[in-house]
């Protein structure tokens, strides 16, 4: 679908209504040639969480905490951090 739009002054130019608020990405593929694509983006702070490294450590204690069940040793542990 090709639709032609009109950058404002203010250098905006408008999606249309049902993409307010969404992400856009976009690829300056070459001077005047956009690549846009909406989506979920991955802010910066986050972004070692998708390292390979943390995401092994991060899958590896899931799948403990998944085989693990929960186990009720709240004096243990209350013990245990009051030195006693």
């Amino acid at each position: 679908m090709n639709v032609i739009k009109t950058i404002g002054e203010n250098g905006q130019i408008s999606l249309g209504k049902e993409h307010a608020g969404k992400s856009v990405l976009i690829d300056e593929i070459e001077p005047g040639v956009w690549v846009l694509k909406i989506g979920q983006f991955i802010p910066d702070s986050e972004r070692w969480l998708h390292e390979p490294d943390a995401r092994a450590k991060l899958d590896e204690a899931i799948a403990w905490a998944e085989a693990t069940p929960p186990s009720d040793n709240l004096a243990e542990i209350e013990a245990a951090v009051n030195g006693r």
